[in-house]
């Protein structure tokens, strides 16, 4: 297991450092050394590592380092150059339910022609549920993320957060057990973010989900994470992308107000800061 803050700099390394799943059971999620080249130019360079059910994963890097990329091909949108990523020890070769992925740019996943409901019902329609349990299970989801009185309003009537919920809201409605987040929350003010913050933590809790994150907020990442995987830019031989993997001891439930002044936080905000500070140099 990888002592908190602790360097990996070695792929296979940090495959172990991820340590056993519960029981012994394997991990819901494996890169095996998974790298990507776009353009001629090496994005990713192999990296491995594993991610257990139930548990909330931040990546964290310089812009361009892969961060995307890299949470694009656990859902298949995007095919390694080399690697294999793995769910329950299957490769994975194309988009499955089990996997939702939400994405930055709220505004452009809605549609913005259907109201809040319709858009949580496209997720069912696409899982080919009976029409006749659509109501219900959007009923349930849009509750769970406090819009039940906004189902029938239009994406372009509701605020930014608001929008952002009914994405997530749309991922839940597939009832996935690997939820994919690229950033969903860069977009909005720091009141807004705290509080989205605060309800996926509650989600991810009460759904028993596994989540994978990417942001560039190290704070953010901190606050939510099990564990922070950081990604340096410029891969290469002596240089490989995943250049640190960080336990995030802190307990839980978190505060906003509490747990970001506790001091195992301020360290471990200190050392991805001067990880991402380095990296530029």
């Amino acid at each position: 297991m990888v002592a908190a803050g602790r360097a990996v700099v070695d792929p296979a390394a940090a495959a172990r450092a991820a340590g056993p799943t519960a029981a012994g059971a394997a991990p819901l999620l494996r890169f095996d050394a998974v790298s990507i080249r776009l353009g001629g130019r090496e994005i990713l360079s192999p990296t491995s590592f594993e991610v257990r059910r139930g548990e909330f994963v931040c990546i964290v890097g310089a812009s361009g380092c892969g961060k995307t990329t890299l949470l694009r091909t656990a859902s298949a949108l995007v095919a390694p150059t080399a690697g294999r990523v793995l769910r329950h020890g299957v490769p994975i070769t194309q988009p499955a339910r089990e996997i939702a992925f939400v994405f930055q740019d709220y505004g452009r996943a809605l549609l913005p022609w259907r109201t809040v409901e319709g858009n949580v019902r496209l997720a069912l329609e696409a899982a080919h549920v009976p029409a006749a349990e659509h109501a219900a299970r959007a009923a349930e989801v849009l509750a769970k993320v406090g819009l039940a009185a906004h189902a029938q309003k239009f994406p372009l009537q509701l605020s930014g957060g608001m929008q952002q919920r009914v994405q997530i809201a749309r991922c839940l409605a597939q009832q996935p057990e690997l939820m994919l987040m690229d950033e969903p929350f860069g977009a909005l003010d720091a009141m807004t973010r705290q509080g989205l913050q605060d309800e996926l933590a509650r989600l991810v809790r009460d759904d028993g989900l596994t989540v994978i994150f990417v942001t560039h907020d190290l704070e953010e990442a901190i606050y939510l994470g099990d564990r922070v995987v950081a990604l340096q830019a410029n891969p290469g031989p002596g240089r490989p992308s995943l250049a640190r993997m960080i336990d995030v001891p802190i307990p839980r439930p978190r505060d906003q107000l509490t747990t970001r002044e506790h001091p195992e936080f301020v360290r471990l905000r200190r050392e991805l800061f001067t990880f991402i500070e380095e990296g530029h140099g």
